[in-house]
C-alpha cells in the first residue's frame, strides 16, 4: 500500500487535509507524523501549514525537522501547501524577516495596502476565499479546468523571478503566483482540502504522480 505522510509540526489543518487525502485516494495510507524516519521512509510527503512564518520555523527547527524536510524535498512526491507552500522559499517579509528552507528560489511578501480592483473597490487583506487559478502545464492540473476556482486565505504571497517556476497564477488584484513547481515539488498558496471538487482531483492527481 502506498503511504503519503503529512508532516505534523503543530502548524497545520491536519484533520483536514488527511481527510481529504484519504477521501481522494481510500486505498493509500495516510500517516500524519513529526518522526524523520516515517517521513523518510513514506512515498509522498505533504507539507501543511498555517499561522505565522516565525512560527513555523522555529517548530520546525525544534523538531529538527529541516533537513528531513529539505531531503524529502529532493528524493520524493512532495506537495506543500499554503504556509508550507510559503516556508519552501528563501526568506519572508513576515515579522520583519524570516530565514526559510531555501527549496524554492523566491521570497514571501505582504501584499500591500490599500489594495484596489478595476472599479476601484477596496480589497481586504488577507486574501480570504475563491479566486480563479490559471495554470501553466503540469501533471496536477490534470481533468481540473483552467481557471478553476481554490480557497484562499493569506496575507502574504510569493514573488518569484524565474518564470519556470510558476504552475499557476491568481488575481488580487495584481497577478501573482499560487502554484509552484520544481522537479518532484509542487506547492500551492490555496487550500486543496478546502476547495471542494477540484481540490479533492488535485490531491488525488498528486497521489498518483511519481514526481516527474
Amino acid at each position: 500500500m502506498s503511504t503519503v505522510a503529512v508532516i505534523d509540526y503543530g502548524m497545520g489543518n491536519l484533520h483536514s487535509i488527511s481527510k481529504a487525502l484519504q477521501h481522494a485516494s481510500p486505498d493509500v495510507n495516510v500517516i500524519v507524523t513529526s518522526d524523520a524516519e516515517t517521513i523518510l521512509k513514506a512515498d509522498r510527503v505533504v507539507f501543511p501549514g498555517v499561522g505565522a512564518m516565525r512560527d513555523c520555523m522555529k517548530a520546525l527547527h525544534e523538531l529538527n525537522l529541516v533537513n528531513v524536510i529539505k531531503q524529502a524535498a529532493q528524493t520524493k512526491p512532495f506537495l506543500g501547501i499554503c504556509l508550507g507552500m510559503q516556508a519552501l522559499l528563501n526568506d519572508s517579509q513576515e515579522n520583519g524577516h524570516n530565514d526559510c528552507l531555501e527549496i524554492l528560489d523566491g521570497h514571501v511578501l505582504r501584499f500591500a495596502e490599500p489594495l484596489q480592483n478595476e472599479n476601484g473597490e477596496i480589497l481586504k487583506v488577507p486574501h480570504m476565499g475563491w479566486n480563479q487559478v490559471k495554470q501553466n502545464p503540469h501533471s496536477l492540473w490534470r481533468d481540473i479546468p483552467d481557471e478553476s476556482r481554490f480557497y484562499f486565505v493569506h496575507s502574504y504571497y510569493a514573488a518569484v523571478q524565474n518564470e519556470t517556476l510558476i504552475a499557476g497564477t491568481s488575481d488580487y488584484p495584481n497577478t501573482f503566483a499560487c502554484a509552484l513547481m520544481k522537479k518532484n515539488v509542487f506547492a500551492v498558496q490555496f487550500h486543496p482540502e478546502k476547495s471542494q471538487t477540484v481540490g479533492l482531483q488535485l490531491l488525488a492527481n498528486f497521489l498518483n504522480w511519481n514526481g516527474v
